[in-house]
């Protein structure tokens, strides 16, 4: 391990006791971690920084000022009353509910849409508290089961990176996607299991200063003209629109979220400070500021480092669920902290592979598991879907782990033994 690592892994280190004491405001943390990247010559301002650029970090800043706009709307104060008279009519079964609904709309959109999740805790944001369901249950939950599609049948990305990791580790396998949906909703049911053995233990506090008399104020504020909250909710749908097709239209998909906020801006429905207070917020901060020590982590080679050394320990005599298991958690933990999920995917599920083809066994499992396994991290907040879920709900990272921890385990027990019943070894 050379020197460069050690001062990288130091540097993450601190950033996450800072984080775990709150002592520092929420988002500060990974600025003084970008700091510390260039003053001992890890990376150079522009590489420790790049998060402030990152296509996706502008993305969500773009959309935190459309989420902004839509609390001036009826729109959102008719959600808000129908979710606290759910919350107050409902206790448990609305947290499921609400829960079972967003893993529908996942189903929808796809595993790790950040047009979704963004969406939905955007949304869920605005509610306010409820002593028989308070909103910091709702947040951790509804914001992780964005990423757990109820239905998996749009599962094409990770089933096309399945197929493009067998074939590049000389594997021919007839992966079934019907099995592969399968292994997907192994892991969804993970998640929900999880969730029902939490529900008494999340924590229990307001997510915003919202209570019965803001509910109140809310509905008694004066509201947009008809035709500016017509405009609000049309160039809203035209920021999803152009988040869900940026795939196929490349950083335009980016563009078009800051356009619409350009709309709102020249129509007057914000004004430029309630722009900047919303696309500086601590989350975006936050979100912008790991970026640049996840890329310092695969520039140093601490990435490969790790895969190399697992692999080796594991030996030749493993047993396959371990294996499975261990390459999962190891790919999960790595995707999170390098911000790179795919790379990382292309790193260990070769390895995985190799194993198991040395041991004479069939790797379509291991190469399933391991792909899927790269979208299932969020147990530190140092990526756009875990660190928007704490900070939105206001939680404490003891709060944070104390769901997520399990969370993490729970599921990718639950994906490995659905890739072996699936595509046994």
């Amino acid at each position: 391990m050379t020197l460069q690592m050690i001062i990288t892994l130091a540097i993450v280190a601190l950033m996450i006791v800072l984080i775990m004491m709150d002592k520092l405001p929420f988002g500060a943390p990974p600025l003084l971690a970008c700091l510390l990247l260039v003053v001992f010559g890890i990376a150079d301002i522009k590489a420790a920084f790049a998060g402030f650029s990152n296509a996706t970090i502008v993305m969500l800043a773009e959309f935190m000022a459309i989420i902004a706009a839509l609390q001036k709307t009826r729109f959102i104060t008719v959600f808000k009353k129908s979710m606290f008279n759910m919350a107050n009519k409902g206790g448990f079964k609305a947290y499921v509910l609400i829960i079972l609904i967003v893993m529908i709309g996942c189903s929808l959109f796809g595993t790790g849409s950040t047009a979704y999740y963004v969406l939905t805790i955007g949304l869920l944001s605005t509610l306010p508290y409820s002593k028989k369901l308070p909103p910091s249950k709702i947040i951790m939950t509804a914001g992780f089961a964005a990423n757990h599609p109820l239905i998996p049948f749009n599962t094409a990305l990770q089933y096309g990176i399945v197929l493009a990791v067998l074939e590049s580790a000389g594997v021919l396998a007839n992966v079934s996607v019907v099995k592969f949906a399968v292994v997907n909703f192994f892991l969804s049911l993970g998640f929900l299991l999880n969730c029902f053995i939490q529900y008494k233990m999340l924590p229990d506090h307001p997510i915003a200063a919202a209570t019965d008399e803001a509910v109140q104020l809310d509905e008694n504020a004066p509201s947009l003209p008809k035709w500016k909250e017509q405009v609000t909710y049309v160039v809203f749908v035209a920021a999803v629109i152009g988040m869900i097709l940026q795939g196929f239209i490349g950083d335009a998909g980016y563009a078009i979220p800051g356009l619409s906020v350009g709309v709102l801006l020249v129509i007057g429905v914000m004004d430029f400070k309630e722009i900047r207070d919303a696309i500086s917020a601590p989350i975006i901060l936050m979100s912008a500021g790991v970026i640049g020590v996840a890329d310092a982590l695969g520039s140093t080679g601490v990435t490969n480092l790790v895969g190399e050394t697992v692999a080796g320990m594991l030996g030749s005599s493993i047993n396959p669920f371990v294996l499975i298991f261990v390459f999962c958690i190891l790919t999960s933990v790595l995707a999170t902290m390098t911000g790179s999920t795919i790379g990382t995917v292309y790193v260990f599920a070769p390895l995985a592979i190799a194993t198991c083809t040395s041991l004479g066994l069939d790797p379509t499992a291991a190469a399933c598991a391991i792909v899927i396994s790269g979208w299932c991290g969020h147990f530190l907040p140092i990526d756009g879907m875990p660190a928007m879920v704490m900070g939105v709900g206001n939680y404490k990272l003891s709060e944070f782990w104390k769901f997520t921890i399990p969370q993490y385990f729970i599921r990718l027990l639950a994906l490995t033994v659905g890739s072996l019943l699936m595509f046994p070894m």
